[in-house]
């Protein structure tokens, strides 16, 4: 099992989204049962908390489904249990190497640096903002976790033929 962890501040608006564009390209793909998603935040500021409604709906228009998500802050454990930690910005990286073994610094990356049709280094933050910053987001999720993509269908198929 291959398993991707995105990561923002407080996991309602961009990780959760990130989640559910990633779980359905995995789903579409039909790795499901191989590649594992889930998203976390760096902060404990809406623990137990459902994604931004804006996050939802914007989410929703493009037939992804956040309602059962549920934010939680990163823990020890993620580190050693994903192979993939993708943050969302320069902030949230530099929170998790603070936290993170070294020895799984190798794990840690920007989401962006996936991305193959946008040259922003990082997801903005559309928690001030208005409706048209969570469609941006959006546009930066999908096109980067189609990168993601490429690189975990290639790891789950050598996983599946060793």
């Amino acid at each position: 099992m291959t398993k991707v962890l995105f990561v923002c501040t407080g996991n309602i608006c961009r990780s959760p989204s990130a989640e559910g564009v990633f779980r359905h390209i995995v789903e579409e793909a039909g790795l499901d049962g191989v590649i594992s998603v889930d998203s976390a935040g760096t902060h404990a500021y809406h623990v137990g908390e459902a994604p931004d409604v804006r996050s939802q709906a914007a989410a929703r228009k493009r037939g992804y489904e956040l309602s059962s998500y549920v934010a939680r802050q990163v823990k020890a454990d993620d580190f050693r249990e994903f192979d993939l930690i993708l943050a969302m910005d320069w902030e949230n990286l530099a929170a998790l190497q603070q936290m993170c073994p070294k020895v799984y610094q190798h794990k840690l990356m920007l989401l962006m640096r996936f991305s193959n049709e946008y040259e922003e280094a990082t997801v903005p933050d559309p928690y001030y903002g208005g409706p048209e910053g969570f469609a941006k987001v959006l546009d930066y999720l999908e096109d980067a976790c189609e990168g993601v993509m490429e690189l975990v269908r290639k790891r789950a198929l050598q996983y599946q033929a060793a």
